[in-house]
This record gives C-alpha cells, structure tokens and sequence, in this order.
C-alpha cells in the first residue's frame, strides 16, 4: 500500500505502508546512527517526532527485550529506507514492522531518505504527517501545534515515584542496598540505561515526576541530584526551572541534555532552537579544561547561548562540528552538566566515566 509523507513546506514523498495503520503527525528529525533504532524507538526524547533514520537498512538484527529504553514506543513516527523482514539475531523476538505494529505506531519505507535528509538540513526541522491518503496528511497536519508549542516532559515523565535495582523498577518504599550512595533523579524523559550505569557506579536511585517539588527532593535526604534528558523546548519547563534553582547548592547536581539546559536555564541563562538538531552516535566535543576530544551519542534540538550565561557559569565543552556549548559547570552550587549522552544506547562507550565521577563527588559531600 502507498504511504506518504507530507512535509510542513507542502513537499511531498511516497513510499511504502510500514507498522500500523494509521495516519500520524510530528516535527520530523534525522539520526545518522548506524545502529540502535530499537533504543531511538524508545527513548523519551523523541516525543512528538517522526524519525528519519539515514542509514538505509534498518531492523536487520530484529527487536529483543532487552534493548527497550522506556516502557513504550515514544516517537509519533518512523522513517526508512528499507526494512528487514527476517531479522538474523539470536536474541530477536520479533522485527520491526511487528513492532511497530503491536504498539500502534505508523512508518513508512521506500522513500530517498537522502533526499529527505538533504531537504531538512537546508530548510531545518519542520513538522510533517504521515498517512495513507495525502488529504487525510493535510488535515492532521493543519490540526497539530507545533512542535515548540507542546510540553511534551509532562507526557513522558514518570506519574509516581519509583525506585532501581539491579533487575531494574522497585516499588518506591523499598530499602536502600548497604553501601550504596542516594541519587535523586528529576524525570523529565528518562532513558532506563542511565538508571544502569548509575546503578553500576554505586547508586541507589529514586526517580521522581516532573512536576516534584525541592522539598520532596530534600525529604528524602539524597546524596546527589540528577537532570535527566527530556524532550521539548526547555523554555517551556518553568515549574522544573524553579525546582532546580530552589535545589542548587544543596547537593551535588549533574544534568544530561534537557539537564543542561535545564541548568542554563535556571542560572538565568537561554536556549535557542538549532536548524536541524543533532541527532547521531558520532558527534566530537573537546573539553576545554583538558583538551581531551570524546565521540559523543547526541539527541537534542536545542541549546544553550553561552552570551547569556552570567560570570558564575563556566563553558566547559563545545561541539567541534558547529562550535555549540557541550557542557557547563557552576562551582559555587556544585553543579555541572552536559548536553550529550554518557549512557550511549545506542553511542560509543567514550563518556562513561561520568558516572564514576558523580558517584564519587557524592560520597564526598
């Protein structure tokens, strides 16, 4: 069955019906990554977006159970090339058209994913709709605000608090393990493979909604405090903004992406949107207090003005590519943040050792 996807700028793409059947709407982005589309489909980020993957093969190695990065399929929609109908994988329960399919979710394939890429790297981001009959696409997309317009953090993040162990949730009353530090997390679209590696670096961490106040954060006597990524325009989080100035210097913090911004916001600094975001598992960012350049797993469509951030904020890393702000630090308060991904999923392994370092500026007081 013809599928088509209908650009806000009015172009036009056909290809082929991919997962359910259904027509969806959503700002469309690219991710240049090789691998990890399971991860992308499940990473809390991407709400309220339909995803074009570059690389031209996608689904070869199936879907397992193991890979999910949230509870749920978190992009509006999906865009490839070409889709693998028998994935080859000892631990594939299923392919990616199943998948999709199971939860819902319209794709569509057969399209110059090239071209596609080409288009929104000139124009920038832009929304677009997916449906099997282009009258429908046009009414879906005339009906939907825009991207910048929606919180999509109150959509995604947890509605209660709960708690991580090695096998993964807890209930939120269960105890502390002996030995391990406490990490308070504030969800604003968190990804379960941050929650592993900050287990596996000592912590007992206890996620907690969106909308928690300082106190709630406080009463719980954490050790450290964690910004998690997030999807959106960090300028619409003022409730989490006000959190986060409230709990500045009362803990150690550390953001990642929507963190960092969150934290640039709540130091009083801005946002701005970028053109087409960066998307991919091999963007370098150079440290500037070491010099050393790491290959970052990156996912954002903003980010942070360094002209507005005031004398007690510290620019800590820039992206090589385009010369964006990375990473910031904030001494006095005990803060630092960056705008990339340290857990990868997918993404090299090169950040890691941020968690150690966290986890070891906890126990420190």
């Amino acid at each position: 069955m013809t599928r088509y996807l209908l650009l806000g700028d009015g172009t036009v793409f056909s290809g082929k019906a991919l997962g359910a059947a259904t027509s969806t709407v959503g700002e469309v982005v690219f991710n240049t990554g090789m691998t990890g589309y399971q991860e992308i489909l499940s990473d809390p980020s991407y709400a309220g977006q339909i995803v074009l993957l570059t690389y031209p093969l996608i689904g070869n190695y199936g879907i397992n159970d193991d890979d999910f990065e949230s509870d749920r399929i978190q992009p509006s929609g999906l865009i490839i090339r070409e889709a693998e109908p028998v994935p080859s994988n000892w631990r594939s329960t299923k392919s990616l058209d199943q998948l999709l399919k199971e939860r819902g979710v319209a794709a569509v394939q057969g399209l110059d994913t090239r071209a596609i890429t080409k288009h929104i790297r000139s124009a920038g981001v832009t929304m677009g709709a997916i449906a099997d009959d282009l009258d429908l696409a046009r009414r879906v997309l005339a009906e939907t605000k825009g991207y910048g317009e929606i919180d999509y953090v109150e959509a995604v993040s947890t509605q209660a608090p709960y708690r991580w162990g090695a096998e993964g949730k807890l209930l939120p009353e269960d105890p502390d393990e002996t030995g391990r530090v406490r990490l308070a997390v504030i969800d604003c679209g968190l990804k379960f493979n941050i929650l592993r590696r900050f287990y596996r670096a000592g912590c007992s961490p206890k996620i907690f909604p969106s909308n928690v106040t300082a106190d709630e954060i406080l009463d719980w006597r954490p050790d450290g405090i964690l910004l998690s990524p997030g999807p959106g325009d960090p300028a619409r989080l003022g409730g989490v903004v006000k959190t986060v100035q409230k709990l500045l210097g009362t803990k150690p913090m550390f953001g990642i992406c929507l963190g960092n911004q969150i934290l640039c916001h709540a130091m009083g600094g801005e946002t701005f949107k970028l053109k087409f975001g960066h998307r991919g598992s091999n963007h370098p960012v150079k440290d500037l207090e070491t010099g050393k350049v790491t290959i970052t797993s990156q996912n954002h469509g903003y980010a942070v003005d360094p002209n507005s951030l005031p004398d007690t904020v510290k620019v800590t890393q820039l992206n090589l590519n385009d010369g964006t702000v990375e990473g910031i630090s904030v001494p006095e308060a005990r803060a630092k943040s960056i705008q990339y991904h340290p857990e990868a999923a997918p993404g090299p392994w090169d950040s890691r050792p941020y968690f150690r370092e966290f986890v070891a500026e906890m126990r420190a007081g």
